[in-house]
């Protein structure tokens, strides 16, 4: 009996020593690209920084390892760290990596002309290309960066750009409830009507199209409409724009529907 188990306890370490060696092997001797998928794949955790670590200490100019690992700290809210990466990913690749800076600083940071800066770089690397950072059309983000700016008439040329790149049928419905907003705090309120209706005109759910038409017609002295279409913005809430990391600029929230209906009965 004390054979078997010593027999047992040698194979047993002997599984675990080839498991650590194999371990070993794989995190300092494999292909990057395989340790990279792996790092990306477990983002977050303590094996997957290490491991960009290790790529990062062996391929001191392999971008995307800076990039990858930057997320994980940007998604929690460490941005410090996060950025530190980033911009050492910018540094070594701008062009493949500063529209997501770029959509980083705006999304998340509310920095607007840093943003503003990095898409415009960005577009002078790729004078031929309409750039997509993180998959959404650049002129859209740099809409967003002006909007947020409150600088409403070049916003509107920027989301204009979108619209004619992608056409009526495929740019972002958020593009035109944009227009409509920034329609809307020039006092355009017709103008502001008419974009929020091509909006709706994608998809009759789009509470924040609803609910702007409704401050619309509250403006134009029209409160039953007002009062029909915050009915339709407050029954259709759930398909708002939101995001689990990050508060939109134009994220619109059931009690600011609820205190304006009482706005309206007064």
């Amino acid at each position: 009996m004390k054979i078997f188990l010593k027999i047992l306890k040698i194979l047993f370490s002997s599984i675990f020593l080839i498991f650590i060696l194999g371990v070993l092997y794989f995190v300092l001797l494999s292909s990057k690209e395989k340790r990279f998928s792996l790092a990306e794949h477990s983002q977050g955790t303590l094996l997957s920084q290490r491991m960009f670590e290790n790529l990062k200490a062996q391929y001191p100019d392999y971008s995307n390892a800076y990039f990858e690992q930057s997320v994980a700290f940007n998604k929690y809210g460490n941005h410090a760290k996060g950025f530190e990466l980033l911009n050492q990913a910018v540094d070594l690749d701008p062009e493949l990596h500063l529209g997501y800076r770029g959509y980083m600083k705006l999304r998340f940071l509310r920095q607007f002309d840093g943003a503003l800066m990095d898409f415009e770089r960005l577009d002078t690397l790729t004078p031929n290309v309409v750039d997509a950072p993180w998959g959404e059309n650049i002129d859209f983000l740099k809409g967003e960066c002006y909007f947020g700016k409150k600088e409403y008439t070049k916003a509107i040329e920027s989301f204009n750009l979108t619209v004619a790149n992608e056409k009526e049928d495929w740019a972002d419905v958020q593009t035109f409830v944009y227009l409509g907003l920034c329609e809307y705090e020039l006092g355009n309120y017709q103008k502001a009507v008419s974009e929020f209706k091509r909006a709706l005109s994608q998809s009759e759910h789009i509470c924040e199209a609803n609910f702007g038409l409704a401050k619309c017609y509250e403006k134009l002295g029209e409160i039953a409409l007002a009062k029909d279409h915050l009915e339709k913005a407050q029954k259709d809430i759930a398909y708002k724009r939101e995001n689990e990391y990050n508060e939109y600029l134009n994220e619109i929230y059931l009690w600011e529907i609820l205190e304006f209906k009482q706005t309206l009965k007064k």
